[in-house]
Order: C-alpha cells, then sequence, then structure tokens
C-alpha cells in the first residue's frame, strides 16, 4: 500500500508551531494484491450484503462496528462515505456514546446499533434474546437478515484491515463501496 502522509504538510493543522504529526506506519502487507479473489468475493458479499438497507443506516453500523474492532481504515473511510451521504457529525462523534446519546437516533437505528454491537462483540457467547426481538421489531424478516449480513462483512472487513494494519487517511468517499 501506499506510505504518502495522510497529511500533506504532515502539520497539525492547528497548530502554530508547525509540530509535525507522528510518522504515518506502512501497512504490514497488501491483502487485496496478494489475495485478489478473496476481495473481489468480499467485495460482492458486500454489495449483496447492502441491498435493500437505508445507506444512512448502514453506514452508521459500519463505523460502530469499527469503532469496536478498532479498525482505523474502515472508520477513516466509512465515517466519510456517512458524511458524504448526509449524516452529520454530530451523530458520527456521538456513536461511540450512542447509549449516552440515545436521542441522537431513531428507536431503529438504536436496535441496529444495538445489534451491531451484539454481533461484533461475540465474547458473551452469544446475541440476547432481547437485542435481537428489539431489532425484529423494528425491521422486516428479510431486512433483518441483509442487516446481520451487513453487520458480519463488515466485521470480516475490519479483521483485514486490523491484521494486515491498513492506513488511514488516503478515502476519498465514493472510491470504495464497503
Amino acid at each position: 500500500m501506499t506510505t504518502t502522509p495522510a497529511h500533506p504538510a504532515h502539520t497539525h493543522p492547528h497548530s502554530h508551531t508547525g509540530t509535525p504529526y507522528a510518522p504515518e506506519h506502512p501497512a504490514r502487507m497488501p491483502w487485496a494484491q496478494l489475495a485478489p479473489e478473496v476481495y473481489k468475493a468480499m467485495v460482492r458479499l458486500d454489495a449483496a450484503a447492502r441491498k435493500g438497507l437505508d445507506p444512512l443506516l448502514l453506514e452508521l453500523v459500519k463505523v460502530r462496528a469499527s469503532q469496536i474492532n478498532r479498525c482505523a481504515l474502515c472508520l477513516d473511510m466509512h465515517s466519510k462515505d456517512a458524511l458524504a451521504a448526509g449524516e452529520s457529525v454530530e451523530r458520527i462523534i456521538q456513536l461511540s456514546a450512542w447509549d449516552e446519546s440515545r436521542h441522537f437516533y431513531t428507536e431503529k437505528e438504536i436496535a441496529a446499533i444495538e445489534l451491531t454491537e451484539a454481533v461484533t462483540v461475540l465474547t458473551d457467547g452469544f446475541v440476547p434474546d432481547d437485542v435481537y426481538a428489539r431489532a425484529a421489531e423494528h425491521f422486516e424478516e428479510a431486512e433483518l437478515a441483509q442487516l446481520i449480513a451487513a453487520i458480519t462483512v463488515i466485521n470480516a472487513w475490519n479483521r483485514f484491515g486490523v491484521a494486515t494494519r491498513q492506513v488511514p487517511g488516503h478515502y476519498t468517499p465514493g472510491d470504495l463501496k464497503h
């Protein structure tokens, strides 16, 4: 992948002292180039999973899973895509503390965010029945199946990104659709 600085001047934009940013780390490997069939299959899976889902809700789900999984590349990509699609900065910022900021989201979005967290963090062993039931109240069965697929796909992307240390800061909205 690239080692070009995320910020051309490589200094903090609000710095009056010109203090440079920390150096950008290189990606561990260009996994998509090394496993192109897997990458192409993921792109197709991502496209299939998004069908029938509200694009803004989908971006909220992708950002929240990426926050939990600490995938910097996906946070960069999906925050920018959400903003480009009309999402507010405020709702993206509040997403990491959504439970304390519930009034920023609809009940349907909260159900999707809760389900995202439950599917993403499986260390408790299962998706709790009450979380699933709340999601089922807000999503028709086919839409719920698509939502679960979309959550699963972003978690897979996150794992590729984190394992191979993909570099954030170079994405332009609309470049990719995952």
